[in-house]
């Protein structure tokens, strides 16, 4: 049985964490604020202080972290995972982050003697609470082959989509048509509303039908309850379509809808909702 490790109890981090424990692995586990992983302790995962020593004790390991800075630190840090890393290792990314990064991890990782895969997920805390999250891994078919085992503990739907930084493309995509699904629902529920409907009919009707969709499922609901809390936080969604918009730059493509979501987004942050989730879209409209 492989030793795990993994970097990053966050959201979404601590429910995947969850499920490899249930699994019957050994988890290492560092976060930057300790007691973030009290519960995971408990449940039976190991405490390491370090990315560093995380490296050391483990052969499959995992980050899960913010931004793609935070990426770098605990890769490329001091007490980062290449400063410990042991010969034969495979390095997960589970971040989304930049493209290029998840190439130059990769990059280090041969260097090094091990293995990366670019693996970002899309699913929100409900499916990593479920265990159903999508997993987009990038990399070499070999390394995918070992850890898939691993990657069904937590994912419902699993594919490799090709060489180092596909993965990361691959979720550029998948949040370009989330931005889209999630200002729809926000203008469908400011209009309906504004149209005197009543708005729990209108989500069940139309989601009955062609305008369906998992943002309109899962978040209309929050909404008319007013609950505001992260399943995705504002300011990572703001990080994601920044990515996604500087790839699209850098392959001569234009994204009118997603320019759009991002500068709603960015005013969101500004009004100071950045550790909302996504769904406080409607603030913009509802609370002025």
């Amino acid at each position: 049985m492989k030793k795990i490790g993994f970097i990053g109890t966050g959201v979404m981090g601590a429910s995947i964490v969850k499920h490899l424990l249930s699994a019957g692995y050994e988890v290492n586990v560092y976060n930057r604020t300790k007691n973030k992983t009290d519960e995971l302790v408990e449940l039976g995962a190991i405490w390491k202080d370090t990315p560093k020593d995380i490296a050391q004790t483990s052969e499959l390991i995992f980050t899960m972290v913010g931004f793609p800075e935070d990426v770098e630190e605990v890769y490329y840090s001091d007490n980062g995972i290449f400063s410990g890393v042991q010969s034969g290792s495979i390095l997960i990314d589970l971040t989304t982050s930049q493209p290029s990064l998840a190439e130059k991890i990769y990059k280090t990782a041969k260097e090094k003697g091990v293995s990366a895969l670019d693996a970002p997920v899309s699913g929100g805390d409900l499916g990593a609470k479920n265990g159903t999250v999508t997993t987009m891994v990038g990399g070499d078919e070999e390394d995918f082959e070992i850890v898939k085992p691993v990657f069904t503990t937590f994912s419902g739907t699993l594919e490799l989509q090709g060489p180092a930084g596909s993965g990361q493309h691959t979720k550029m995509a998948n949040q370009i048509m989330i931005a889209g699904t999630m200002t729809g629902l926000t203008e469908l529920l400011v209009y309906a509303k504004a149209a005197g409907l009543n708005l729990e009919k209108v989500l069940k009707t139309v989601g009955g039908g062609s305008a369906a969709n998992w943002s309109l499922q899962n978040y209309g609901p929050r909404i008319l309850k007013e609950d505001y809390s992260a399943g995705f936080f504002v300011k990572h969604f703001i990080k994601d379509l920044g990515i996604a918009l500087d790839e699209a730059n850098k392959l001569g493509l234009n994204l009118p809808s997603t320019q759009n979501a991002k500068k709603l987004y960015d005013q969101l942050k500004d009004n100071g909702n950045g550790d909302d989730g996504t769904q406080a879209l409607i603030k913009l409209w509802w609370e002025k």
